[in-house]
């Protein structure tokens, strides 16, 4: 490297900590000024306010003692940590640790008379209910019959510990609704009676049943049944309501569905898996849309004002997907950061309307499905689910969908070391590009023959008046060579629609999660062989080997291309050496298995640069310049 591409290297690491200076005051500031605001709050006595400041506060700074110290202390006062607090309030529990959301473990007996026919479930057993099969295993609560924590088998977290999806008194799953005396009904706090009985219900050659009631009279009632197959991640989840028509108005044509949960982290690098976490939905047959992904907002908010099929609380390797067997009215969805939380990623939510009859027996019928992101699975239940897995829009996405996938599953079916399946991916797509690669080779390599010649047309019209002569000048001169200037660009444009297909393909292959490769002990996230003690803004705490690599084989790839008319520039030189420094910031957090790819491509550049360059006859290039010199230019 010369010296302006190492004084430029130095500047842009200058950048970054000056940043990083920059953002920590300017947090900090923000941080004083959220706590001056709440100190006055509570002074004043408004304690909802300024316990709310307080954890606003600490969405700058998370874990700030005096902070987490004032939350709780207000806790206490306003009573969310008292067992004898009536309602079925939330409590935000704040700790040095966590934030999370806890629902009371029932109502009070002395709300009995706001729920009319339902008064008798204000108290019920606790004990949860399993419905298991070889890939999932749920626990259902007598509490709002609903699907408690839904865990998947086959799949551990990156510390080794079980998958679940969701549980705890957190979730939030049942209907909303009126009764004709004006009652509001909240079906997710009240009880349910199991009518299948208490016993764990594990299945294994014919799909079971768990049925729940929730009772308001000796025939009437509310009927929840999950039915679960064997080997499936699919639960049937059928609701009847029986005899509720002189309870439930007959004005009312919908019901609300309200469904709420934490979404636990996963995966080893916590921003990579939320730059994949989100909700999808698919409108009634119609797309599947969905919340952006990298949600910059601290809320995310979807009216979703039409019919709908399903809606999906997705992870970056697994998801929660609500399927209508017939359709949702409409719905609102939100999906919120939990920044200060180390254990949860999202808080997600959903009210969708459900369709209702009021008769002596209506029947609703829907779907769970609990597990992974795997788009074969996933392509086999319809409804086009395997779309909440992001592959690209446009060209990427069918590059992704119909050669990428295709060849990589052929792949492993014979191959059971995903690195080396990424080894031979790679050669086959350097062999498919070839033509491609050799034309954009062959172009910029004349035209570093002539690079000489160019220079010396620089020199010969120095003023910048005198820019427009050199243009044309050079032109002719490449003209006369037979050499396209565009023809080494046009080829490179080319392969940029595999390039970002498989930018794509990697972070989201669940096939490469927590799959070993030399160093890399999980394919799906970075590998790091050190730790550092300190931030640096963009990088990270850790460095990737994978990265690095990749790093040196693209200053060596740009370095032994050489350097064409233009390139030579200081600023273009520069821009040339920095751009793979900075990839390598935005890289050495994302899946090493996508590194370790573009590290083996690069390495096959160089492989095949030096193959090349044997075929490009410099003392050709220039006998057919001398031959055509003597030639009239024809005017084009």
């Amino acid at each position: 490297m010369d010296k302006n591409t190492i004084t430029g290297i130095i500047l842009i690491f200058a950048i970054f900590i000056g940043f990083s200076i920059f953002n920590n005051s300017r947090m900090t500031k923000a941080y004083k000024e959220v706590i001056e605001v709440a100190d006055s709050l509570y002074a004043a006595g408004d304690m909802e306010n300024a316990r709310a400041e307080y954890i606003n506060a600490l969405r700058y700074k998370p874990n700030q003692p005096e902070a987490v110290a004032k939350v709780n202390e207000i806790n206490r006062i306003l009573g969310f940590a008292s067992a004898g607090k009536s309602g079925a309030k939330a409590e935000i529990v704040v700790n040095a640790d966590s934030v999370a959301r806890i629902e009371k473990t029932s109502v009070s007996e002395s709300d009995s008379v706001r729920y009319g026919a339902f008064g008798s479930a204000v108290r019920g057993d606790t004990g949860l209910i399993t419905l298991e099969n070889s890939k999932i295993e749920l626990k259902i609560s007598p509490k709002g019959g609903r699907v408690y924590s839904a865990r998947i088998k086959d799949y551990r977290t990156y510390d080794s510990l079980p998958v679940f999806l969701f549980s705890g008194d957190s979730t939030v799953f049942g209907f909303n609704f009126y009764t004709v005396d004006n009652k509001a009904i909240r079906t997710n706090d009240l009880f349910f009676e199991p009518v299948s009985g208490t016993e764990p219900v594990i299945v294994t050659n014919e799909p079971q049943s768990i049925v729940m009631r929730l009772k308001a009279g000796d025939q009437s009632y509310i009927e929840y049944k999950y039915t679960l197959a064997p080997d499936k991640y699919v639960v049937d989840f059928d609701v009847k309501f029986k005899s509720l028509k002189d309870v439930i108005g007959s004005n009312q044509s919908s019901l609300t569905l309200d469904w709420r949960m934490y979404l636990p982290q996963q995966e080893k690098g916590r921003q990579n898996e939320e730059y994949y976490t989100t909700i999808k939905y698919k409108y009634y047959q119609d797309e599947v849309e969905g919340i952006r992904l990298r949600q910059q907002k601290e809320v995310e908010k979807a009216d979703l004002p039409t019919k709908l099929s399903w809606i999906a609380f997705q992870d970056q390797f697994f998801s929660s997907i609500l399927i209508s067997k017939e359709f949702f009215l409409n719905g609102v969805v939100t999906s919120t950061k939990t920044p200060a939380s180390p254990k949860y990623i999202r808080y997600y939510t959903a009210e969708v309307g459900v369709p209702f009859e009021s008769s002596d027996e209506s029947n609703i019928g829907m779907k769970f499905y609990y597990g992974p992101n795997h788009i074969s699975t996933l392509k086999k239940e319809g409804l086009q689910l395997e779309q909440i897995v992001f592959l690209g829009k446009n060209i990427t996405g069918w590059i992704n969908r119909f050669i990428i996938i295709p060849v990589f599953n052929w792949l492993q079916k014979y191959i059971s070391s995903y690195g080396i399946i990424i080894l031979i991916l790679t050669i086959i797509i350097k062999i498919v590009l070839l033509p491609l690669t050799y034309k954009s080779y062959q172009s910029t390599a004349k035209m570093q023959v002539l690079k000489p010649m160019v220079d010396e047309l620089a020199k010969k019209f120095p003023k910048q008046e005198d820019a427009m002569k050199k243009q044309q000048a050079t032109m002719d001169l490449y003209k006369r060579a037979g050499i396209n200037p565009m023809g080494g660009c046009l080829p490179m444009l080319l392969q940029m629609p595999i390039l970002f297909a498989m930018f794509r393909f990697f972070p989201v292959s669940i096939e490469l999660r927590q799959e070993p490769f030399l160093w890399a002990t999980d394919l799906s996230t970075y590998d790091s062989i050190l730790n550092l003690p300190f931030t640096i803004p963009m990088y990270g705490d850790h460095v990737s080997l994978f990265t690095l690599l990749m790093t040196i084989s693209t200053i060596l790839t740009t370095k032994m291309s050489g350097t064409t008319a233009g390139q030579d520039q200081p600023g273009m030189k520069l821009m040339m050496y920095a751009m793979p420094v900075m990839f390598m910031f935005v890289l050495n957090k994302l899946s090493s298995g996508l590194t370790y790819y573009y590290f083996l491509a690069n390495v096959f550049t160089i492989g095949q640069n030096y193959i090349m360059k044997r075929f490009i006859d410099a003392d050709k290039v220039l006998a057919t310049l001398e031959e055509n010199r003597k030639k009239p230019l024809k005017k084009s």
